[in-house]
This record gives C-alpha cells, sequence and structure tokens, in this order.
C-alpha cells in the first residue's frame, strides 16, 4: 500500500501561493543548558555556534544578516520570497523584549512572509508565549522544538536537560496560538534501537504539525566526537538510516508536514558518518529507497 507525504515545498506552496526559501539568521541568543540555567555543556551533539553553523553572523545588523543570506542563495536568492529562520541557540531564552524587536524587524522586512523561530520546551513560560503569540498576529510563524527522542534514557545521554512530559505542555501551549509548529527528531542517536527510533516518531505524530528528521552528526568539538572516538557508539550506515527515514513515514499521520528528510553537518568538521557529506548522493539514494516503499511526497 503506497504512502504519500506533505513536503516543506508543498505545504509553503500551498500556504503561501509560491516556493519559498529559509534565511538562516542569528538573534544572538544562548541557551539555558550552557549558561547554567539548566546545565552546562549543552547537548552532546550541538555544535560551538548551537546548531547554527550556516548562520550569519550574529555581529551584523538584522537587515544585514538577510542580505548576506540571500547571497549564499546565489542567483536563486533575488526577487523571491523567504522564511527568516532563527536558528541557533535557543530563540526564546534570555531578554524577551530585545529578542522581540529583532523579530520585528524580520516580520516587517518585505521579502520575508514567515518567522521561524528554534526553541527549548523548557523556555516557553507564559512571556515567551505572549510574545510568540503577537508575533503570529503578523505574519505565519513557526516554533520549532528540538525534542531529539521521547526516550528518557537518551535524553539523559545527551544531555537535553528536560524531560518529554515538558514537551508535551509546551506543545499544548502552542496548539492555542495560531501557528505551525514542528519538532526535530534525531536518527541514530547512542544506544537507540530501530524501534526506539520509530516509537519516538509515533509519539511526535501525535504532537505536532511537522516534523525534522535528522540523522546523527558527530561534528568535532563535541562531546559527542570525544565518545565516538573511544568507541562508545556506532554511526548508522547509509542503508540503515534510508530504511529507517522509510518506516517512519509509513507511521507519520498525513497530516504532519514533513520538513526534512536528512541535514547538513559543516563537513569541515563532520567526523562521522562520512557518506553524509554526498547530500546529493544521499538524497539520490533515499528517494530511490522510498519508491521502493512505495513512497511519494504530495506534488
Amino acid at each position: 500500500m503506497s504512502k504519500e507525504y506533505i513536503s516543506a515545498n508543498a505545504y509553503c506552496r500551498r500556504i503561501f501561493g509560491c516556493k519559498v526559501y529559509k534565511l538562516s539568521l542569528s538573534a544572538a541568543t544562548t541557551c539555558p543548558n550552557r549558561d547554567g540555567t539548566v546545565g552546562f555543556g549543552g547537548c552532546v551533539f550541538c555544535s560551538a555556534d548551537g546548531s547554527g553553523d550556516f548562520a550569519a553572523p550574529a555581529v551584523l545588523p538584522l537587515n544585514k544578516q538577510i542580505e548576506d543570506a540571500k547571497k549564499r542563495l546565489g542567483n536563486k536568492g533575488e526577487g523571491l520570497r523567504y522564511i527568516a529562520y532563527f536558528q541557533s541557540f535557543t530563540g526564546t531564552h534570555g531578554d524577551l523584549a530585545h529578542l522581540e524587536q529583532i523579530y520585528l524587524q524580520a516580520v516587517e522586512h518585505p521579502e520575508i512572509v514567515g518567522l521561524s523561530i528554534a526553541t527549548r520546551p523548557d523556555c516557553l513560560g507564559e512571556n515567551a508565549i505572549a510574545m510568540l503569540e503577537r508575533l503570529s498576529r503578523l505574519k505565519p510563524l513557526w516554533v520549532e522544538l528540538g525534542l531529539q527522542t521521547i526516550h528518557e534514557e537518551t535524553a539523559k545521554r545527551i544531555n537535553r536537560c528536560y524531560s518529554l512530559d515538558v514537551y508535551k505542555r509546551a506543545m499544548d501551549e502552542l496548539k492555542k496560538l495560531n501557528i505551525h509548529r514542528i519538532t526535530h527528531v534525531i536518527f541514530g542517536l547512542p544506544g537507540e534501537s530501530h524501534q526506539d527510533m520509530l516509537e519516538t516518531t509515533a509519539y511526535v505524530g501525535q504532537c505536532t504539525d511537522g516534523i525534522k528528521l535528522q540523522l546523527l552528526h558527530v561534528i568535532e568539538g563535541t562531546a559527542l566526537a570525544e565518545s565516538y572516538r573511544r568507541g562508545d557508539f556506532e554511526v548508522l550506515k547509509a542503508d540503515e538510516y534510508y530504511q529507517i527515514i522509510a518506516d517512519a513515514l509509513k507511521i507519520l499521520p498525513d497530516s504532519v508536514v514533513v520538513h526534512r528528510l536528512t541535514g547538513d553537518g559543516a563537513k569541515k568538521d563532520l567526523l562521522a558518518p562520512l557518506w553524509s557529506a554526498d547530500k546529493k548522493k544521499v538524497l539520490n539514494n533515499m528517494n530511490r529507497v522510498l519508491r521502493l516503499n512505495e513512497i511519494y511526497p504530495v506534488l
């Protein structure tokens, strides 16, 4: 039996009426799991840039960040419509009044049609929710939460520093707003089985509007890199990852938007798995496996 899924491209065409590109920007935030609010060191897989390796430098004014991000798109970067994506660190942690002013600058840009803010479920208190509600009145708002796994033992292993019930409460609060909720999931976390990953997918599918499925990248300079070098765990092989993706898509509700099937690690810092560095090849092989499993994107 075949299965269709909604890709990010199809979703954006439905919402915005055209193809939309994400511009990776920085609000110069930090993370409660780094500054001592809930922990130190961050999640073990997170790079020094707080997973914002492709974002514009935080020291630049926002309009300059936007122009630089457009240039990185090359010739296709002019005359288009964009989502301002604040990916690095935690977008609702710190001085919320200052952050709101930055987000408002993005919303007011004439070529920005939507706003996407990445954050943590434990950084969505009353004031943060109120800020997001105000922003959602201005342009379409996406909020992205880095869950990665539903399994508490894995969460401890990766130093996530919040429990699953915190994620569930955050998703319930966000559901009250007129926003699109996206959950990040990582496949290949140390100690997790194929079944563990599918259990995470099934749970998230009942909570979220969109999902990003990500291969675990081992990045130089992280705690995970030290663990990998000690031989504490093995990374997924390519064919293993492709089949996990296929099985995950089969069990996701049809309404959940699939924003990502894999991700990019900065090649200069990628320790493993090295096969993931050739993204074109990865996508071609993944699509082959999906077709064999009769799984297709909605056109």
